[in-house]
């Protein structure tokens, strides 16, 4: 199975299962995860999605041998390739429950995009990231954007065009990930997020605050008011809201 799935505390964990290739991303392991995500997102009794990895490394990028074989694939049939890693940034990036990627080894090229798009990044300290496509002639496109909208231009720049690999303290440094952690701490601090998260936050405005963050970022100042105007208001009178401020007022312990 090039991916496993388990459900527990409401937090759906998608580990990719490909460790003898080092989780590298062919078309079957992006339809699996689209697959999964789909599942977690739909899946009521889910709140959360984590992304893991099996074996030492979370993922080395995209199958070199697979790439390979596209070279001689037409413009169409690459398009359409290109279009499928497309649709797994974008899930991940629209779903309406946040999305975690608990890095615990290497994440290179396109494994480094996969934990770059996701909600929260958690990196151990001692995995190397990095977009290397360059240095195989290759463009990281897609990924572009979610580095831009964390890190800006320059660091980009730096890293796009060198394709230099870097430390987790330097990504956190550029607020390309949440957190760096030492290998002591790292399962302690994935579960905090995931508590944190579950316990701590309503998921209806979980949803609703992934969404306005999104439009704050793609929209200008004045077509981003009006949203942010109408989201509060709908916000006002919803079930977890009205549950929360009764809650807080009373003094009592609201669970969500």
């Amino acid at each position: 199975m090039l991916i496993e799935t388990t459900l527990s505390s409401r937090v759906y964990t998608i580990w990719l299962n490909r460790p003898e290739k080092k989780n590298a991303l062919n078309a079957a392991l992006v339809s699996a995860l689209k697959h999964a995500l789909l599942e977690a997102i739909s899946n009521v009794d889910a709140k959360i999605i984590t992304i893991r990895a099996k074996g030492d490394v979370f993922s080395a990028g995209a199958d070199l041998e697979a790439l390979q074989q596209l070279q001689d694939a037409t413009y169409e049939e690459n398009l359409a390739d290109s279009n499928h890693l497309s649709e797994l940034f974008q899930l991940i990036y629209e779903s309406p429950k946040p999305v975690i990627a608990a890095v615990h080894g290497h994440a290179i090229a396109g494994g480094c995009g996969l934990a770059t798009v996701c909600d929260i990044t958690l990196v151990q300290k001692g995995a190397k990231l990095g977009y290397t496509e360059t240095r195989i002639g290759f463009v990281p496109a897609i990924v572009s954007k979610f580095i831009v909208e964390k890190s800006g231009v320059a660091f980009a720049k730096d890293v796009l065009l060198s394709g230099r690999l870097f430390e987790a303290d330097e990504a956190y440094q550029k607020n390309l990930i949440t957190e760096a952690i030492d290998e002591t701490r790292f399962e302690e601090r994935v579960r905090f997020w995931e508590d944190m998260l579950i316990q701590k936050t309503s998921g209806q405005a979980l949803s609703s605050t992934k969404k306005i963050i999104q439009h704050a970022a793609e929209l200008n100042f004045s077509d981003f008011i009006p949203v942010a105007i109408e989201t509060n208001a709908k916000a006002r009178s919803s079930e977890d809201c009205k549950r929360g401020i009764h809650a807080f007022l009373n003094k009592e312990q609201i669970s969500w």
